[in-house]
């Protein structure tokens, strides 16, 4: 097969591998930009002005909770009405009919599942869960929504820029006036169900992930920089053994030297040629 020089923005050679089966797919933050979620290093990506929540901050400090929770439940609700954009429907579209063998997301948002596809592996977690940090009883984001809104009646501050992991900005005099509330089964810490920064992704999810590459005919990376070792590690490996890995993505990633072909388009713009390019005449 013809060898893509990176930036190409020719789908082609993608739609001949992607037409053959096989393919997992492994998605990052620059998938759901196109439905108003900011990545985190593209060109307008959010660590250039955001530090996210770590897990050792997180557990260090009362107030470091109090300044997290009180900036994501203004930001999940952002998340929460965000809509799939094109190319998380052309991903479900793709699995649906066959050429897909797996889906691994670095992304929190669901999007994924919310535009159809199946038994996405959600590396980093889904914001739409809660666990205890104590007990590991786990709930509802939706439920803990409703009890930060009957804690905090006269909190009225409003989202501005939303961040990919549904942190928000706020004044530090905003943040103080915002109560946090406990597991309602021991009374313990309460977190999102996602792998902060710092923190390691669970051992038996790690595991799922490798079982689906090593048994890929290729693997597709679509809007990650790869810059965390979390996603990376999973192109090296596919690499390693000799399996194509195509990448997607505005701008460079560090996966780059293990690409056999690489594509410089908006997601949304690539994946619907994509999509049509695999499911046309030549490739029925």
């Amino acid at each position: 097969m013809l060898a893509l020089e990176p930036g190409t923005t020719d789908v082609g050679p993608v739609a001949d591998v992607v037409a053959g089966g096989g393919v997992v797919v492994l998605s990052g933050a620059g998938i759901s930009t196109e439905s108003g979620i900011p990545d985190y290093r593209g060109e307008t990506g959010s660590l250039r002005t955001h530090t996210p929540m770590t897990y050792g901050d997180f557990v260090a400090s009362e107030a470091g909770r109090q300044r997290y929770w009180a900036r994501s439940h203004l930001g999940w609700r952002t998340i929460a009405r965000a809509e799939p954009n094109e190319g998380h429907r052309a991903v479900a579209a793709l699995q649906a009919r066959g050429f897909l063998s797996g889906v691994i997301t670095q992304n929190v948002d669901g999007l994924h599942q919310a535009a159809g596809a199946r038994d996405v592996i959600e590396l980093h977690g889904n914001l739409d869960r809660v666990i205890c940090l104590n007990c590991g009883t786990t709930s509802a984001r939706e439920v803990l929504d409703r009890r930060l809104r009957e804690a905090n009646q006269a909190f009225t501050a409003e989202a501005t820029r939303i961040n990919p992991d549904g942190d928000v900005e706020l004044p530090d005099d905003v943040v103080r006036t915002f109560v946090v509330v406990p597991c309602t089964v021991c009374g313990g810490i309460l977190k999102p169900d996602v792998v902060y920064f710092g923190e390691n992704v669970p051992r038996n999810r790690v595991e799922r992930c490798y079982s689906l590459i090593d048994d890929a005919n290729a693997v597709l990376v679509l809007g990650s920089s790869l810059t965390v070792m979390s996603g990376f590690r999973f192109v090296r490996h596919a690499a390693k053994a000799g399996t194509p890995v195509l990448i997607i993505n505005q701008g460079l990633t560090r996966g780059d030297p293990y690409a056999t072909y690489r594509v410089n388009l908006p997601l949304g713009q690539a994946l619907t040629e994509l999509l049509r390019e695999t499911t046309g005449p030549s490739h029925a």
